[in-house]
């Protein structure tokens, strides 16, 4: 944790309240002075108090302690095999219902269309199939969803996709 941050913080929230250090000393029952430390960087508020610092300040200890900053909150993990599986499944698909059958010809027409290529290309060629596949990390990771950093590290034979998917993982927060 970070002492100047929080300090920060709180100093902005007690001031958007229109609190002075007195008076925010005083709804606390503790000295001005230990409100400036706090301000300052120098102390930290003490644990047992740092619900009642929250009230006072209508925020949470959360947004207190991570000094006003949004914690990252992933909407689901997956892997690079779960994006491989996925796309096997579709390739699946046309094996098993045929590829004129409605719904693997509106699937694939669909995904053509939206990603301006022929996504039976990469049904083979593993070049382009892992293409495909760094492509379906990146929209997951868009979506909000999460991935373990070692294993885009060796999830990739080609370089080039690897490095992509990790640029992009840096780009939502995950490093």
């Amino acid at each position: 944790m970070d002492a100047k941050k929080i300090g920060r913080q709180i100093a902005a929230l007690r001031k958007m309240k229109g609190l002075t250090q007195s008076e925010m000393g005083e709804r606390l029952n503790i000295s001005f002075q230990a409100v400036s430390k706090w301000e300052r960087g120098e102390t930290m508020p003490d644990t047992g108090i740092l619900v009642d610092l929250a009230d006072v300040l209508e925020t949470t200890v959360d947004n207190i302690l991570r000094g006003g900053e949004q914690a990252i909150s992933y909407k689901g993990k997956f892997t690079v095999e779960d994006m491989r599986r996925g796309l096997l499944a579709l390739k699946s698909m046309g094996e098993h219902l045929g590829q004129g059958h409605p719904f693997y010809r509106f699937a694939i027409e669909g995904i053509n269309a939206q990603m301006n290529t022929t996504i039976q290309d990469a049904f083979s060629d593993e070049r382009i199939f892992e293409c495909f596949v760094a492509e379906a990390i990146i929209a997951s990771l868009n979506e909000g969803k999460y991935i373990d950093l070692t294993d885009v590290k060796n999830g990739f034979q080609h370089e080039k996709y690897r490095d992509i998917v990790l640029k992009h993982c840096e780009r939502c927060g995950i490093v």
